[in-house]
């Protein structure tokens, strides 16, 4: 799946989502609303022609998959590169093998505790003896 395929797919969606959100509630005038979806798709274009300068077309792709489940987690990802890139922390392009690195880090710092407990029901029924 090629990325401009994969983008134009992603901004589809966006708009669905956000029609069917939005509805009634946003009661922008057409050259407004065109102006921020245009405004917001070329912040989309800038981030992603600045991630392609970052990341290694392998590491991309793992990204790519990873949107298509977890599309928050995906984002926070490219965040933190993007934010590494414009600190100065990234020198050469980000490999799939440091992007697993990274990807690790960021679970063992976000995992969360899933506790369960079970209560059993006792039917008034029931003879404890």
């Amino acid at each position: 799946m090629a990325d401009p395929e994969l983008e134009a797919i992603r901004q589809r969606r966006m708009q669905e989502l956000m029609a069917q959100r939005g509805g009634a509630a946003n009661q922008l005038n057409p050259e407004q609303q065109n102006g921020q979806e245009e405004a917001k798709r070329e912040a989309d274009e800038r981030r992603q022609m600045m991630l392609s300068q970052i990341v290694s077309s392998e590491a991309r792709e793992r990204i790519a998959r990873i949107a298509l489940v977890k599309p928050e987690k995906a984002r926070g990802v490219e965040d933190v590169i993007l934010r590494a890139a414009q600190m100065g922390q990234i020198v050469e392009k980000v490999s799939e093998e440091r992007l697993i690195s990274l990807l690790e880090q960021i679970n063992t710092q976000t995992t969360k505790q899933t506790r369960v407990t079970i209560q059993r029901r006792r039917s008034v029924l029931e003879d404890d003896d």
